[in-house]
């Protein structure tokens, strides 16, 4: 009972949970990486991933205290799991704290211009965000990145559609990559 006193409290922990697992997943649909030009490697995943919370953190910053308070323990639950597979990665412990800084100044760069660019519902903005983002040393043209950037106009739509309600429960979601769709 008495280690319990320290111990801090985390009502939203099944909420932050299951939101969590819902855009992780998302972020994992095959179809990103097939037919929408994002690349299967490590930093793929990570842009990937990154562009799943920027979504999901911009529908959540104009929601109720409860709503923002939980996209900041999915936004730090994000920034642990980084942390988590640097280790595993083989990165040592001086290391990842570097790095770390490096992959929060990343991400939030792209949230900057991903909003922008969402903002103003200018999707060719958007594709060349991605692009220098996904393939920031392209040495040929990259890949054409407007495929992705529909479906984050689309995403970001759907998003901001969906009630307060599935915010505070966890139960939003994102529409799947459908690659003739988004095209």
């Amino acid at each position: 009972m008495v280690f319990g006193l320290f111990k801090k409290k985390n009502n939203n922990q099944a909420i932050v949970d299951r939101q969590y697992t819902t855009l992780t997943t998302a972020a994992r649909h095959p179809d990103f990486y097939l037919h929408l030009n994002v690349p299967d490697t490590v930093m793929g995943r990570f842009e990937l991933l990154a562009i799943v919370m920027i979504l999901y953190f911009r529908r959540t910053k104009s929601s109720a205290t409860s709503g923002q308070e939980i996209a900041q323990e999915i936004i730090d639950a994000f920034f642990q799991d980084l942390d988590h597979s640097m280790r595993e990665l083989g990165i040592g412990d001086q290391g990842v704290p570097k790095r770390m800084k490096k992959f929060a100044g990343m991400f939030f760069g792209r949230l900057e211009s991903y909003a922008a660019a969402l903002d103003n519902a200018d999707a060719e903005a958007l594709a060349a965000a991605l692009t220098r983002n996904i393939y920031p040393q392209a040495e040929v043209p990259a890949p054409d990145m407007r495929g992705l950037a529909n479906w984050m106009m689309t995403a970001s739509d759907v998003l901001s559609a969906q009630s307060e309600e599935l915010i505070a429960t966890g139960q939003v979601t994102l529409p799947a990559p459908e690659f003739e769709r988004f095209q």
